[in-house]
């Protein structure tokens, strides 16, 4: 396999990507993606990989543009250069939270971004923890979108002894997927009723569910602000909760959030590296990362094999 197959690094998370390459036991695929003095990227695939199974290895985070249009000039270079098969590997999708028209006049940019991806030459996209499942209908190639949430019941289940834990869903759309988690590691379920007046600020209204007396593990796809996060752990001690962690697939944590985070009642945020940690992040008291890696590897090998992805969660 490893003579077929070719990994590549993006610049968005080389630790990620060096750590999948390690996974696998291939030497990442030598690659040069730098930018020109008026920052316009370039691309050198330094080896032949014609007639190869590629992967390339890139978060669409910040900067999103940029490392987005490093994914397409990747793919286009893998293209010209005659891979046989070329995989967007993309662990955190951005612009996935624009999957609809939430009002007149606007786009629907996870559809432009899946445009641009298969245009560019790409033969499947694997991806965790889409924000929205239906993104991989905005696709016309194979998409694989892979779930944290085993490691993270892993993490829960070796870092954590609760003699009472509930699982706790921060807002109604979240719902399936805490259930899933919920169900994993057998413990209740709860959900944060949340009005939010305008864009970036979230109001707690009121728990649905019960939460006096238990350890509650709060769980979401994306982190960014933190603000929602941190309303609803302060929701649920005044409900009378013990204690509450988070567990969370993708640290955006823009602005001030892991300030904000340091600062609230949440005991222990726990992160995957589907985007690389900030120094701020590594050096917070209540923050921590697991790796992704191992879940990612494993995936590409079994599609580099032609064997089933999804039997992964069953």
């Amino acid at each position: 396999m490893a003579d077929s197959i070719k990994v590549l690094a993006g610049n968005s998370n080389r630790a990620l990507t060096e750590a999948i390459a390690a996974y696998i036991g291939i030497p990442l695929t030598k690659a040069q993606v730098r930018r020109f003095a008026d920052m316009e990227v370039f691309v050198e695939i330094q080896e032949n990989v014609r007639g190869k199974d590629t992967f390339i290895i890139q978060s669409t985070s910040f900067p999103a543009n940029d490392h987005l249009m490093e994914l397409l000039i990747m793919t286009d270079a893998l293209r010209r250069a005659s891979a046989r098969r070329i995989t967007a590997v993309i662990p955190y999708f951005g612009y996935a939270r624009q999957d609809r028209k939430p009002g007149p006049r606007t786009p629907i940019s996870a559809k432009l971004v899946a445009n641009l991806i298969t245009r560019a030459g790409a033969d499947r996209v694997l991806t965790v923890d889409l924000h929205a499942g239906q993104i991989q209908g905005f696709f016309d190639i194979p998409v694989d979108n892979l779930y944290a949430a085993p490691v993270m019941v892993r993490d829960i289940k070796e870092r954590l002894s609760l003699a009472e834990p509930c699982v706790v869903s921060p807002d109604v759309g979240g719902v399936v997927r805490a259930r899933a988690l919920a169900k994993r590691i057998d413990a209740p379920l709860a959900i944060v009723d949340k009005r939010r007046e305008r864009a970036g600020e979230s109001e707690v209204m009121n728990i649905i569910g019960e939460v006096e007396g238990k350890s509650c593990i709060l769980v979401d796809d994306i982190v960014d602000s933190g603000g929602t996060l941190c309303n609803a752990a302060d929701a649920l001690i005044k409900q009378g909760a013990k204690e509450v962690y988070a567990y969370i697939t993708h640290g955006v944590l823009s602005g001030g959030a892991v300030a904000r985070i340091s600062s609230s009642s949440i005991k222990e945020l726990v992160l995957t590296d589907t985007i690389e940690p900030t120094a701020a992040v590594r050096v917070s008291k209540n923050i921590r990362v697991i790796s992704i890696a191992p879940l990612i590897g494993e995936a590409i090998a079994r599609t580099a094999k032609e064997e089933s992805v999804s039997s992964l969660f069953d």
